[in-house]
């Protein structure tokens, strides 16, 4: 008996010590494990490197609280899961799930302060017991670091998607969500972009809502090349200042002193934005037709010696955005959606980091971009669908006549010897080392250094410079890629922030956009009609798996003690 004692004594201490030392351990070796397959809860290390040098306290306040469908629950597991990971990575980080209109006496006056900050609500269906409400609910975060703020938006939003789709691609996104606004917070602004003006660029009210946003990243500045007459070696230094520039849609021709002065730019490493009209639309006053033309911007020779071509003729694609007509006299108007396959949209496949898990771009009056050979790496961004057809110019566009058209094939199908184009690319990436195009040519001035080869560079060049242009509301400009006509959203702005940091060599947050998540949700038809089964199911089962259990160990106990 004595043995006995001593021997459980023993057993005891070990036992005791065993979980000290453990403890012990735990406190300097510290591990997550991920048993995931898609590895969701695992940071990437763009993520990581983006809170590594946070070193005070960075709070976080998730609004997305409230009365939910199963979706948005799933949504808002995934916010807290993700926000458990930074925090677990770098313990300076809080967050908190707050109701902003909890306890508030004037609900309205605080949803106008959130709206006022940019904080706008999200209406969701709620079906419970078989009656469906609306609710509204705020999917965002606030974060605050030393003496800053970033909102940080949860839920993206998507062309036709169901609710499930919704929020998986908002699952999708909450990584480079959260890394985007932490990288805000704690890295300061470096890097430079130029706004080109001076050859008909866009009006700065027709891309105010890109340069805002980008103005979070980057120091914006418009640059013009009227100087390139005057003093040329003066621009191009000034020029060489900046790290990338951006031409929004120029309609008047580059001089060959302003052509040589773009040519090396890039060379000096420049990286370029291009969006590029390689048409002109005019419209009879008379006939209310509208005559397409090509147009010459002379910079043909600069993109074919890069490697590109953009033709002077237009896409018509079938999968496409729509047009709204008004039809009726002024009082009596009614505003109806038709096909409009004059504006392709554009839904690339590809897994780069600029176009993945982006929404559909929408394009209007595109032309088709050739690629040639050259050293150059080239990347066709965004494409038209296979079912493309090539129109050439001049052409005439009548609405009268191409709604009809347009209908027709929609509901009968196209003609597959009419739309034989195919993928037509819309958007290229050029990458590598980029050849001169004033090589062995006569030169409108003279430079001390003329570069030949430039180092490496990177440039995109789109075949519409509607791409970046924002709709305007009274004559307030609305955010890039909503029409407000049909109230669709569509990824033009995701599109050209991801080609800006890429263009930047910020392409460590964008690649976390190519992790793909899987995220089930159930079937509701097979819910509804197995509903009952399945409560069946989870009320007997436990019953059964007891009343097992209790036979098994009554006939071992019996057994035991019958010996």
């Amino acid at each position: 008996m004595i043995h006995t004692n001593k021997k459980h004594i023993t057993s005891f201490a070990v036992l005791v010590l065993g979980l000290i030392l453990l403890n012990v351990l735990s406190q300097h070796v510290y591990h997550r494990f991920d048993l995931t397959q898609d590895q969701r809860y695992t940071l990437s290390q763009a993520a990581k490197e983006t809170i590594a040098t946070v070193d005070s306290p960075m709070i976080v306040d998730v609004f997305l609280t409230g009365t939910f469908p199963p979706e948005f629950r799933r949504l808002q597991l995934e916010t807290r899961q993700l926000l458990e990971e930074f925090a677990a990575y770098n313990p300076n980080i809080t967050y908190e799930f707050i109701d902003p209109l909890e306890g508030e006496e004037d609900p309205a006056a605080i949803r106008q302060q959130l709206a006022n900050f940019g904080l706008k609500a999200a209406q969701i269906e709620v079906r419970e017991d078989g009656k469906i409400s609306t609710e509204l609910i705020y999917p965002w975060a606030l974060a605050y670091y030393k003496d800053k703020t970033v909102k940080i938006p949860l839920l993206k939003n998507q062309l036709g998607a169901t609710s499930e789709e919704r929020v998986n691609s908002s699952i999708q996104n909450l990584e480079y969500a959260f890394a985007d606004g932490f990288n805000k917070l704690v890295f300061p602004k470096k890097r430079k972009v130029a706004v080109l003006k001076g050859n008909g660029q866009l009006d700065e009210r027709y891309i105010a809502d890109f340069f805002t946003t980008l103005r979070e990243y980057y120091f914006i500045a418009p640059f013009t090349l009227d100087s390139a007459a005057v003093n040329p070696k003066r621009t191009l230094e000034q020029l060489n200042g900046f790290d990338l520039i951006v031409s929004a849609k120029p309609q008047q021709a580059f001089t060959d002193s302003e052509k040589y002065i773009l040519d090396q730019y890039t060379m000096n490493g420049g990286a370029s934005l291009w969006l590029i009209d390689a048409t002109e639309l005019q419209t009879d006053t008379i006939s209310g037709k509208t005559i397409v033309f090509g147009t010459d911007l002379n910079l043909t020779d600069l993109f074919f010696k890069y490697g590109l071509r953009i033709n002077p003729n237009l896409v018509k694609d079938v999968y496409s955005a729509p047009i709204v007509l008004a039809t009726g006299s002024e009082n009596e108007a009614q505003y109806n959606r038709y096909p409009w396959f004059y504006n392709p949209l554009s839904a690339s496949g590809s897994d780069h980091p600029i176009t993945s898990n982006i929404e559909a771009v929408k394009f209007s009056y595109a032309s088709a971009i050739d690629t040639l050979p050259s050293r150059l790496e080239k990347t066709v961004l965004l494409s038209s669908s296979p079912i493309t057809k090539i129109v050439g110019l001049p052409a005439e566009i009548d609405y009268d006549k191409e709604i009809p058209k347009n209908l027709q094939v929609v509901n009968e199908g196209p003609d597959p010897s009419e739309y034989t184009a195919g993928e037509t690319p819309l958007a290229v990436l050029l990458e590598g080392s980029f050849p001169s195009a004033f090589t062995n040519r006569i030169k409108p001035f003279q430079l001390s250094e003329d570069k030949t080869q430039s180092v490496p560079a990177k440039m995109v060049v789109i075949s519409d410079g509607d791409v970046i242009v924002n709709q305007l509301d009274r004559n307030r400009p609305l955010e890039l890629g909503f029409d407000k006509m049909t109230n669709a959203f569509y990824g033009n702005k995701e599109f050209l922030l991801n080609t800006v940091n890429y263009l930047l060599d910020d392409s460590g947050l964008i690649n976390i956009r190519t992790k793909e998540i899987a995220v089930p949700f159930l079937d509701p038809q097979r819910t509804a009609e197995q509903r009952g089964q399945w409560q069946l199911v989870n009320v007997l089962l436990p019953l059964v798996l007891l009343a097992l259990f209790g036979v098994v160990f009554s006939y071992l106990r019996k057994r035991k003690y019958a010996r």
